[in-house]
């Protein structure tokens, strides 16, 4: 019998209400109601009768809540009675970000926090999806969003804007030329990133121009893009931790360098718990202060 599922059931008993709950909890009510179905399946019995308005104690529920309810209480204040027992962060940090930020910005922070707190173990995963940090066990992640994030069962704080520019590497600029305005993209090969949103670079004197959606490569991973370009393929853009070292290398050219696209911010977002693992405050407080020395660029 998992005692996670048996201490949401007390919240949700005692609040009456599966929204009270996750409130409560700081967490989704789909989960609340999900980890309540599974707690019943195991026991096969009903403990709650539901409603639309609220939920109530079926005979097997409240015989249920009257014999854990003390239990728990009484295991909350025994472990509320116990000292720190470490003055530094210690246990497994998880994390997940998107491929190429993983890769470019946390490779070297990772590196140096774990070198800073030897008693954590960072596990990251690199995915180009959204994951659910509370159903999958995620500590925190590193998302890029247009607007703040606004799931109650997460907190976010911004770590500086995402700014993407138009490159292309010199052989194909010497072949096809260098475009001198957005409009001129169309006779161009374009590498198209496939996104859910539509971007528009913005220019000299606040003119703006949509970008292209589809173009002679569609891709979702900005690794594949830069690689696209360095080959020739055509025109397209990057953020400027992937693209810098191409262009220090001459690989790359900037395109239009009086234009660029406000795709919106980049966030570390960790589950709202009320009081933040010590783990997660010290790595979120040490990427912040890694950006303070490499700031991301406007």
């Amino acid at each position: 019998m998992d005692l996670n599922q048996l201490a949401l059931f007390v919240t949700v008993a005692e609040g009456a209400s599966f929204s009270t709950a996750a409130k409560k909890l700081g967490m989704p009510k789909s989960s609340v109601s999900r980890g309540i179905a599974q707690l019943e399946s195991s026991l096969g019995v009903q403990l709650l009768h539901r409603t639309t308005r609220r939920v109530s104690l079926s005979t097997a529920g409240q015989s249920l809540y009257e014999r854990v309810s003390p239990m728990l209480a009484s295991l909350r204040k025994s472990v509320g009675e116990l000292p720190e027992l470490e003055d530094e962060p210690s246990g497994e940090l998880r994390l997940t970000a998107v491929v190429d930020w993983g890769a470019t910005l946390l490779a070297d922070v990772v590196t140096r926090f774990v070198a800073r707190y030897p008693a954590v173990k960072v596990d990251l995963h690199l995915d180009n999806r959204v994951v659910d940090l509370v159903a999958e066990g995620f500590d925190a992640a590193l998302r890029l969003s247009l607007s703040p994030l606004k799931d109650s069962a997460l907190r976010a704080r911004r770590l500086g804007p995402l700014t993407l520019r138009l490159y292309a590497s010199p052989g194909y600029l010497a072949r096809r030329g260098t475009p001198r305005h957005p409009r001129e993209l169309a006779s161009h090969s374009w590498i198209a990133f496939r996104s859910e949103m539509p971007l528009r670079l913005a220019g000299p004197g606040d003119e703006t121009s949509p970008v292209p959606r589809m173009g002679v490569i569609r891709c979702d991973d900005m690794f594949f893009m830069r690689e696209t370009l360095r080959l020739g393929a055509g025109i397209g853009f990057l953020h400027s931790l992937l693209a810098e070292p191409e262009v220090t290398e001459g690989r790359l050219v900037p395109v239009l360098p009086k234009w660029s696209i406000a795709a919106g911010s980049v966030w570390f977002v960790s589950t709202a718990e009320r009081h933040m693992p010590r783990k997660v405050a010290a790595f979120r407080d040490f990427l912040m202060d890694a950006l303070k020395h490499r700031p991301l660029p406007p």
